[in-house]
């Protein structure tokens, strides 16, 4: 490879014009030589980062909740491979969330089939959260990300000690709820999924003006446009792990934790001396427990909650 070439590569330098003529050599030769260095130098930065990067495989076909995804249309089939190549190309992200769906899959596919939802609103949920305790800055929280107002009116507490958006199974089936809800109105469990993107009035309002209800035929913002695109993309890539080059065994992946069930009919002065009563700590405690939102619970009202802490040996990998 030229030396040049090699060096302005290595030190960040910027090649401008055809440093080989600068060289000695004719115009004939530089060109056949730049062409050569060009294929070097992508085959050298490929093999240093340890990858070849090339537009993912797309599946023949594709379902949503049983529901077809017309891939014959140009525009659906450029939506899901732009989500699928998102996806396969964030390699950190994509190991932790087949790890984390290791541990919390059968949980809320459980719960969904339990609730009469398509096990693939799974994916929606990691569309949503990536399984994890997030808060969005717009205010939506927990591992469906609800809206304040709307989580209560699931029937979800949302208070300074108790936040049951972070509860994985009162969370998991009050999102049950509306997509049963949001079903019953559209007739499709597609649109269904991205009304709870966008809400059910922003979805009237578009069915109103554009005349339609299908969700791959409506205009929406672009975070509804992608939004079960990527559900999509998630299912594809995580049933099919190998095929996007995530080269995972079992032992790779997350187990579930072995918990054992503690009620609680009282207040609660202290989380971490309760947690020293049974035998773990706060941490283990706010991990099994991320609805617990304070180092104290105020239960004046004798409300009755179940709180999980680690069966014994559990803690041990």
């Amino acid at each position: 490879m030229n030396k040049i070439l090699l060096s302005l590569l290595f030190t960040g330098g910027v090649f401008m014009g055809n440093i080989s003529v600068a060289c000695g050599q004719t115009e004939a030769d530089s060109s056949i030589i730049a062409a050569s260095d060009s294929l070097l130098v992508s085959n050298t930065i490929n093999d240093m980062i340890g990858q070849n990067v090339v537009i993912p495989k797309m599946p023949q076909e594709a379902t949503f909740a049983g529901e077809a995804v017309p891939l014959q249309y140009f525009d659906v089939y450029e939506s899901l491979q732009r989500e699928i190549a998102s996806l396969t190309y964030q390699h950190g992200t994509m190991i932790y969330i087949a790890q984390l769906q290791a541990r919390y899959k059968e949980r809320v596919m459980k719960i969904l089939r339990e609730e009469g939802i398509p096990g693939d609103f799974f994916y929606l949920c990691i569309a949503e959260s990536m399984l994890q305790p997030l808060a969005s800055p717009a205010g939506a929280k927990g591992y469906w990300q609800f809206m304040d107002g709307t989580a209560k009116e699931y029937g979800l507490e949302v208070s300074p000690y108790i936040d049951e958006r972070y509860n994985w199974d009162k969370s998991t089936r009050a999102a049950a709820k509306y997509f049963k809800k949001a079903y019953e109105k559209y007739g499709t469990w597609t649109l269904a999924a991205a009304s709870y993107n966008i809400g059910m009035n922003n979805v009237d309002n578009r069915k109103q003006l554009q005349g339609l209800n299908n969700y791959y035929d409506m205009q929406f913002p672009v975070e509804t446009a992608r939004y079960v695109y990527r559900a999509v993309a998630f299912k594809t890539i995580l049933n099919n792990l190998k095929d996007y080059g995530f080269n995972l065994s079992e032992k790779d992946m997350y187990k579930p934790i072995e918990t054992k069930r503690i009620k609680v009919t009282g207040s609660v002065s202290n989380w971490s001396v309760w947690a020293a009563g049974h035998n773990t700590n706060f941490k283990m405690i706010k991990m099994l427990n991320e609805w617990i939102r304070s180092n104290r619970l105020d239960n004046k009202a004798g409300k009755t909650y179940f709180v999980e802490i680690p069966a014994e040996g559990a803690r041990i990998r």
